[in-house]
């Protein structure tokens, strides 16, 4: 019987309520156009967002997904080429690799940062390896200085996975500027969401960019039937770009405030036993998309929270070389121990600008409680 009131892990109303006002000009603007796909908002959100990450160029696909398989796609990554990257993540970033018809090989993660652990990763490149692909999860950027310098060595290029780090950076370089080029996701529930699914992929490389966006639509050349390589459709719509474009004004503000109940949650957390904050990397700086400490008796605080009207999440139960989508990789249990330890361990407490101070502090007394 819950004995308090319902603390969600994200609430996008209270998100809706703060730039209600913004939001219907916008959207009035793009119905009284009706250009609803590729229209004005997208190209200016283009043009922002790169501004933004601190490139040249980008371009806005359907969603996070789309954004890796036309990314790795326009590299040539295809059926007989390896994709190195890491298991502890979502589903998408092995999925990208083998709907190229690639193989994804993982490498395990840092214990303190979870993301991927560049000391293991020049020992998983093979001939066949065509594409670096870190993930800079839960916002936090993997080790894109050692990241880069192997991927240099070896001549292959580096891929940010940037689902979950819009706005994060390492020395003052934002996410999306950091490889040779970057995939974003707008899921509502991001840092940067939309109102439904979208996805951006960024990089200095004008020709790279140009790949994506051909590919992205149709194969399409200068005219709308010239179709001139196998594309698909992933075309961002004018809604989501104009919903988007009124969101990344207020982006670093939003993630100032995550950061605010971020520091709030370490202090009240600092001295109890049996859980194990986040940190930063030093030079780094998280764009904070999910607060997720590790703790020696997860379910029984999951439970115990939920008992008490606190959503929380698992990010992730399964590590992905184990998922059965990934069969064909040949991932099996014990390969990478870092990160089948940490989908028994990581639990992701509520975590968005609005979320009140006291009720960041009511959470964590009842997981000093539950432990």
């Amino acid at each position: 019987m819950m004995t308090a009131a319902a603390v969600p892990m994200v609430d996008l109303k209270a998100q809706y309520d703060r730039i209600r006002g913004e939001l219907g000009p916008a959207l009035e603007r793009v119905l009284a156009s009706t250009q609803f796909i590729r229209g004005e908002d997208c190209a200016r959100l283009e043009e922002e967002f790169a501004a933004y990450c601190g490139v040249a160029h980008a371009c806005g696909v359907a969603n996070g997904t789309d954004a890796l398989v036309l990314a790795l796609r326009a590299y040539g990554v295809g059926p007989g080429d390896e994709v190195v990257t890491v298991a502890n993540t979502f589903i998408a970033t092995g999925e990208a690799i083998l709907l190229n018809g690639a193989r994804p090989v993982f490498v395990d993660v840092d214990p303190g940062t979870y993301t991927m652990d560049a000391r293991q990763l020049e020992r998983a490149i093979t001939p066949r390896t065509k594409v670096l692909l870190p993930v800079h999860l839960y916002g936090h950027p993997a080790d894109m200085e050692a990241i880069l310098g192997i991927g240099q060595r070896h001549g292959l290029p580096v891929l940010e996975d940037a689902a979950q780090a819009h706005g994060a950076s390492i020395g003052g370089r934002r996410a999306g500027s950091l490889g040779h080029a970057a995939c974003f996701s707008f899921y509502p529930g991001k840092n940067l969401g939309a109102y439904g699914d979208a996805g951006m992929v960024t990089s200095n490389d004008a020709a790279f960019i140009e790949r994506v966006r051909r590919m992205a639509n149709h194969g399409g050349g200068a005219d709308k039937y010239d179709n001139v390589v196998l594309g698909t459709n992933s075309r961002l719509d004018t809604l989501q770009a104009a919903v988007l474009r009124v969101k990344l004004r207020h982006l670093d503000a939003w993630d100032a405030e995550r950061r605010e109940r971020v520091q709030a949650y370490d202090a009240a957390l600092a001295e109890a036993a049996g859980v194990t904050t986040p940190r930063e990397r030093a030079g780094t700086r998280s764009a904070w998309h999910l607060y997720t400490v590790r703790l020696e008796r997860r379910d029984s605080v999951k439970a115990h929270l939920a008992a008490q009207g606190i959503a929380t999440a698992v990010h992730y139960p399964r590590p992905i070389h184990l998922q059965p989508a990934m069969a064909s990789a040949g991932g099996r249990p014990g390969d990478l121990p870092i990160s089948e330890r940490l989908s028994n361990e990581v639990l992701s407490l509520p975590l968005y600008p609005e979320l009140p101070l006291p009720t960041v502090e009511r959470i964590a007394r009842e997981v000093r409680a539950a432990l």
